[in-house]
């Protein structure tokens, strides 16, 4: 294991005993491999005839569903078609049951498990120390889930939300949609108001992979891109898509010349970077089909952290994708993709 990944678990996450989860249950001992034999706790979901492969996030969700209780269930499991499932926001509990406060150790080592899954293991550790300190005082423990549908029977998602997070894990089951629905990412590393290079925050390497394509750009290409002020932030709305494909906000990627054009899709690769390959090669594949000349990047002006020129907020949105970056005072990122309809 990582220790970098070992000491933020242990040390950062002290309501969940890791240790005693690895000795007493065969789940954890399956998502972190090694074993030639299928455990017998993951064999039952594993068997089940319409589980979808998708991953091992999947897997885990469907047995933590296996070993809920039936007061568990009425407060947390909804149908698959509850308007529930489709909300997204910057700072919100799914649901009022809390991971710490509601769940056995064991099934919280298992929503662990199923969130750090749904990461590159480049980032897992990384973007889980970011959900424990933005929890503040109740870190990874202060958020909340929410299971929609029955996992293993038909369509199923998972959502867990919390403070800057949002994340959804569903095997496929929300057709010609990245991620299963939009999905929101975030950091306040040094309290609220960070300084203009954001020292700490997990995030902000994106920022400064995007402004590097707006140091490619000529005096007119700039002036198409530069904005003033960007979109307001209002919950799932703030991920609506258009289906538009003139008129958006900013430059259209057929106005630049092709090294400018794969300069903007190595910043979307970075912003797909933390997430499982599988949703980071969905998103690709949604855009792809939706065409890259579609696609148009925004800056904004408005919310210049130091009047350093270096743009906090900016964004690149298409008739069906939208990946929006705020980074004033600390970063909000809001991603949104699906297939062209």
């Amino acid at each position: 294991m990582n220790p970098d990944l070992k000491s933020s678990l242990c040390s950062c996450d002290p309501e969940i005993n890791r240790r005693q989860f690895l000795k007493n249950t065969a789940v954890a001992a399956a998502v972190l491999g090694g074993l030639s034999a299928t455990p017998p706790l993951l064999s039952a979901a594993s068997k089940a005839s319409s589980l979808p492969q998708h991953g091992e996030s999947e897997t885990l969700v469907t047995t933590l569903f296996k070993t809920l209780t039936e007061e568990q269930r009425k407060a947390i499991v909804f149908p698959y078609d509850h308007e529930l499932r489709s909300k997204v926001d910057n700072n919100w509990q799914i649901t009022d049951k809390t991971i710490s406060e509601f769940y056995n150790q064991d099934q919280q080592a298992m929503i662990r498990e199923i969130f750090m899954k749904l990461h590159s293991p480049d980032y897992a550790a990384q973007v889980y120390k970011q959900v424990v300190d933005d929890g503040e005082k109740h870190g990874f423990g202060g958020c909340a889930i929410a299971i929609f549908g029955e996992p293993g029977t038909g369509k199923f998602e998972f959502v867990l939300s919390g403070r800057h997070c949002t994340r959804r894990c569903d095997g496929d089951s929300v057709a010609g949609t990245a991620f299963g629905g939009p999905i929101f990412y975030g950091h306040a590393a040094q309290g609220d108001t960070e300084k203009p290079d954001h020292p700490g925050n997990v995030y902000w390497y994106q920022a400064k992979k995007a402004n590097e394509v707006f140091q490619m750009l000529d005096g007119k290409q700039r002036e198409m891109a530069l904005l003033g002020r960007g979109r307001s932030e209002e919950g799932t709305k703030t991920v609506q898509l258009t289906g538009k494909r003139s008129g958006l906000p900013g430059i259209p990627l057929s106005e630049l010349k092709s090294d400018q054009k794969e300069k903007v899709r190595k910043v979307l690769a970075d912003v797909l970077a933390p997430f499982r390959k599988v949703d980071a090669e969905e998103s690709i594949r949604c855009i792809e089909a939706a065409g890259w000349d579609s696609l148009h990047m925004a800056f904004y002006k408005n919310q210049d952290v130091g009047n350093d020129g270096v743009w906090d907020v900016w964004q690149i949105e298409g008739p069906s994708m939208l990946s929006y970056f705020r980074g004033a005072p600390h970063v909000h990122a809001w991603l949104h993709v699906k297939q062209p309809a």
